[in-house]
């Protein structure tokens, strides 16, 4: 059997924050992270809170620096080195390459959810109808009411957010997937239809990485499990997850 593609190297990773406002205090997040994930698999990053997992995500996406080693991510024939990367370049990835399911919906006031889903396919350069279209399609499987569409999703419940950011994230096609609790807020049934779209994400060959706290989803999707251990000293769980 061919082997996977890789996508994303991890090697020798570490993260602390420096508290600037109180005398420069160092907290040391995690350090020494070594992985690889490939097409086709939902790694899963486990531990107990305040171990760093939505940081990790967030060093993933390029959102945070790492403190020591090197984070690598595959752009088609080439790899690009997160670390020290070209804002445009990191921007780059995040448009073509990596997508990102955070807890929270940050979407622009009075923008209705459809258009807000439909952006990542805009951005690319897709016809403004066919954008909507494909975001109609999965608003309808996570069981928006079509009713919403047109509202801006602020005036949303935190399920009805949250299953507007999922789609944003997955609409987009990006080889990588980074997840952040994508089903927290959610009722069983849509959490079985988030279930049932990681697993078609997986089956298209994209590669997943995530954070799962609730174990029936984490059992469903992951196919293999990674564990943080804090660092010496374990930084504030608001800094961490």
């Amino acid at each position: 059997m061919t082997q996977a593609q890789t996508m994303i190297e991890v090697r020798g990773v570490g993260k602390m924050f420096t508290l600037h406002n109180q005398g420069g205090v160092r907290l040391p997040v995690f350090d020494n992270v070594d992985f690889e994930a490939a097409r086709g698999e939902c790694l899963v990053l486990s531990g107990p809170s305040g171990t760093g997992k939505s940081t990790l995500l967030r060093c993933l996406y390029g959102n945070y620096l790492t403190t020591a080693g090197t984070i690598r991510v595959r752009d088609g024939e080439q790899w690009v080195t997160l670390t020290g990367a070209p804002e445009q370049r990191i921007l780059r990835l995040r448009r073509e390459v990596i997508g990102y399911v955070s807890q929270f919906l940050r979407a622009i006031p009075r923008v209705g959810a459809l258009d807000v889903v439909a952006e990542p396919l805009r951005q690319r350069g897709i016809a403004i109808e066919e954008s909507r279209a494909r975001a109609a399609v999965l608003l309808a499987r996570l069981r928006l009411p079509e009713r919403l569409w047109r509202l801006p999703p602020a005036t949303f419940s935190g399920g009805e957010q949250q299953r507007v950011n999922i789609a944003r994230g997955l609409i987009g096609g990006h080889p990588v997937l980074l997840l952040d609790e994508p089903t927290a807020s959610l009722d069983a049934e849509n959490r079985a239809v988030v279930v049932e779209l990681i697993r078609e994400a997986m089956a298209e060959g994209r590669c997943l990485v995530g954070i799962f706290h609730d174990e029936a989803v984490r059992d469903a999707v992951a196919t293999r499990v990674i564990g943080l251990n804090p660092a010496t000293l374990a930084s504030p769980a608001a800094l961490t997850e």
